[in-house]
């Protein structure tokens, strides 16, 4: 075989450009892997999270007057039922309150009773006094005849007369003035026994008008949840005491729903309010619904309480942008983060 004889300064030239093209081949390889990871940061973003309701109400046992901190449930509607607009869903004990009407009314007729005394004792104590004041009046008339008659009688006549006369005159006066104390007094004592009878009357209808309320209906049409009794851990039920400011029930509205989910500390700023997000139910794997970016927290948090772990996150809600009946509250969904 025929060797092929290549000039030292070929082979140079050879051994450069092979030296180029190995060089070039690293650079394309290193300009490869920037742009594979590129493309991998511009990878859309995807995160757990959890369906919510946009619109739940919560029925917390308010204070009905001021005597009844404490109501007991004699009606309960079964845990997850389907409700509408109006329908009752607990029914609280009215017994405390039916009795307290009875006693209530029992005391106004009382009050009733002492109003009419009152001024029936009020008109004859007026009556007197009036008489009283006539009596006065004319012994004071008759006096006055006398002094006016003394004159030509002796000065120690005339200064009885006089002294008679000045004491009738103070008679009367107090008399007068006892007269217009006790209208004054009278006037009180009246006002005080009718804002006793208002007050029984507007407690008898407070009562009244609590009795529907204790019948709670649901504003909204969705799914009844029942809240746990704080004292016992377990669902409430009939025959539970529940007190003022504790949770009864819930009812989420199931039209329109919504993500509560996070997205990652280092990924914050590659999302925005608004942003397009396929959402997917663990449950239903293969659909996406659609879904945007509705509120982005401004506070970093840990994941979760685990001390081992340190990951931190913010807050994001996700509005769903059609109504679903397959979307239900607590389900595990995973949020894609889109990119445009």
């Amino acid at each position: 075989m025929r060797q092929i004889h290549i000039p030292p300064c070929r082979s140079r030239l050879i051994r450069c450009l092979s030296f180029i093209v190995a060089c070039l081949m690293v650079a394309c390889g290193d300009r490869e892997s920037e742009e594979a990871k590129k493309a991998e940061e511009r990878k859309n973003l995807v995160e757990t999270g959890e369906l919510a309701a946009i619109n739940t109400r919560s029925f917390v046992l308010p204070r009905f007057g001021r005597y009844w901190y404490e109501m007991r449930v004699i009606g309960i509607l079964e845990h997850g039922a389907i409700v509408n607009v109006g329908d009752s869903i607990i029914q609280l004990d009215p017994t405390e309150v039916k009795r307290f009407i009875i006693e209530r009314e029992s005391s106004l007729e009382t009050e009733l009773a002492n109003l009419e005394k009152l001024r029936v004792d009020h008109s004859n104590r007026i009556n007197e006094l009036t008489s009283n004041i006539k009596n006065e009046t004319s012994s004071f008339n008759l006096k006055k005849i006398e002094l006016e008659s003394s004159r030509f009688e002796t000065e120690r006549l005339r200064r009885i007369k006089e002294l008679e006369f000045q004491q009738a005159q103070i008679t009367l006066r107090k008399e007068e003035k006892r007269l217009d104390l006790t209208k004054i007094i009278h006037e009180n004592q009246l006002k005080i026994q009718e804002i006793k009878v208002q007050q029984v009357e507007t407690e008898i209808r407070n009562a009244y008008a609590i009795l529907p309320a204790l019948t709670l209906r649901s504003p909204i049409a969705g799914v009844f949840q029942i809240a746990r009794n704080w004292r016992t851990g377990t669902l409430v039920k009939v025959g539970d005491n529940i007190y003022t400011g504790n949770n009864l029930a819930n009812v989420p509205e199931l039209a329109w729903m919504k993500i509560n989910t996070y997205i990652n500390e280092n990924d914050f700023l590659n999302i925005r309010l608004g942003q397009k997000v396929a959402v997917r139910l663990d449950a239903l794997p293969e659909i996406v619904f659609d879904g945007e970016i509705s509120y982005i927290g401004k506070l970093c948090h840990l994941r979760d309480n685990n001390k081992k772990s340190r990951q931190k996150v913010f807050d994001v809600e996700v509005r769903m942008l059609k109504s679903d009946l397959r979307l239900k509250p607590g389900m595990t969904v995973r949020c894609e983060y889109l990119n445009d």
